[in-house]
């Protein structure tokens, strides 16, 4: 299993829109990234990042809510392998593997087996699994013990314990060989007569195929435009210099990558606080208590800022209700946590032998 899943992390990516994230992977004869649709949904252009190369912008080349099945171009020149796709149906009890990012867990895979080869749903055929998969694991590989991909993990049953669905590989075989014909041009699937049409074969708004009309806020999704405290955090990282649709990982969360350090801004639209927290270090294993005396200590010295520990790592943060966060304040707020995540990251590594939190394995 650890060796399937080496293979796989640098596969993988991880998906971000401004409405959530999931999992992707790549399929090096058609040079893209297959997912879920409803990972993308509202989207025609996603953040994707993974081992192989830096956190980026990427565009959506297909979208079928159908088979809820997306295609992401992949960046030029990427140089890695894909997994095959398997040619064999799975059975009942054969082991299996999800791997994705639940949760925004970075590589994290599960093992299980193939409780039913085939539970029909909406005239599909999906494989069922007991594997645990949850948020963030949609549009990740399923895969078997041989490190072939059998399917495509899509959805979970609410409050069911272990009942996992997966696309099987022959569904996602039979569209990548079609949508390959179609030379990566932008392309969605009709409905009705399942007809997969590039922009240009559509007559207007209308199948020219069948006649049925076309969804297209699908396939030109209207762009996002950030409300609120959301629209004041964009703000305030727009004047400081950082690319905004980069930082966006979720519904009202952000992230900043700051050398080799971490932060996560969140509003929570129920108590109307903005949360930065910068991800520093691990905890060193002796001595422990040197750096919570430390840290009480800086905490009562610091202003604006506050020290916690999360498990074993060691975050730096900042708190504003919404309605005091103005942009100046929140601009002198960031780059305050900045620079102190900085130097504090220094001090803990060098002083007390804390660990570096790397940004890949968050």
């Amino acid at each position: 299993m650890s060796a399937i899943i080496d293979v796989f992390k640098n596969i993988i990516i991880q998906i971000a829109t401004p409405y959530g994230s999931g999992t992707g992977f790549y399929n090096k004869e058609n040079h893209l990234f297959i997912t879920n649709y409803h990972v993308i949904a509202g989207n025609d252009e996603v953040i994707i990042s993974g081992k192989k190369f830096k956190k980026t912008t990427a565009k959506v080349i297909y979208f079928d809510p159908l088979f809820d099945l997306a295609f992401i171009q992949a960046p030029e020149n990427l140089d890695i392998e894909s997994a095959p796709i398997s040619s064999v149906p799975v059975t009942e009890g054969d082991s299996i593997i999800a791997i994705g990012h639940p949760y925004g867990l970075k590589y994290t895979a599960t093992q299980g087996i193939v409780s039913k080869a085939s539970r029909m749903y909406n005239e599909i055929s999906y494989i069922q699994i007991d594997a645990a998969i949850n948020p963030g694991n949609s549009g990740g590989p399923l895969v078997n013990k041989n490190g072939e991909v059998v399917g495509v993990n899509t959805f979970i049953i609410a409050q069911g314990e272990s009942l996992g669905f997966s696309l099987p590989a022959k569904y996602l075989q039979e569209i990548l060989t079609e949508y390959a014909r179609l030379e990566k041009q932008k392309a969605i699937r009709c409905k009705s007569c399942k007809k997969i049409l590039t922009e240009s074969q559509l007559d207007g708004t209308y199948c020219s195929n069948c006649g049925s009309e076309i969804d297209m806020n699908i396939l030109r999704p209207k762009p996002y435009i950030p409300a609120g405290a959301a629209f004041k955090v964009e703000q305030i990282l727009q004047k400081l210099g950082i690319n905004v649709k980069e930082t966006r990982i979720g519904n009202n969360t952000w992230e900043i990558e700051h050398g080799s350090i971490k932060i996560k801004i969140m509003y929570n639209a129920d108590t109307h606080f903005v949360v930065a927290d910068a991800w520093l270090c691990n905890l060193p294993k002796e001595n422990i208590i040197n750096v919570y005396e430390y840290l009480l200590k800086e905490n009562y010295d610091s202003e604006g800022l506050v020290f916690s520990v999360n498990n074993q790592a060691i975050l730096l943060s900042f708190i504003s209700f919404e309605d005091d966060l103005s942009i100046d304040l929140g601009c002198e707020l960031i780059k305050n946590i900045m620079y102190k995540a900085d130097y504090y990251d220094d001090i803990l590594i060098e002083r007390f032998q804390s660990q570096l939190i790397t940004i890949e394995d968050d």
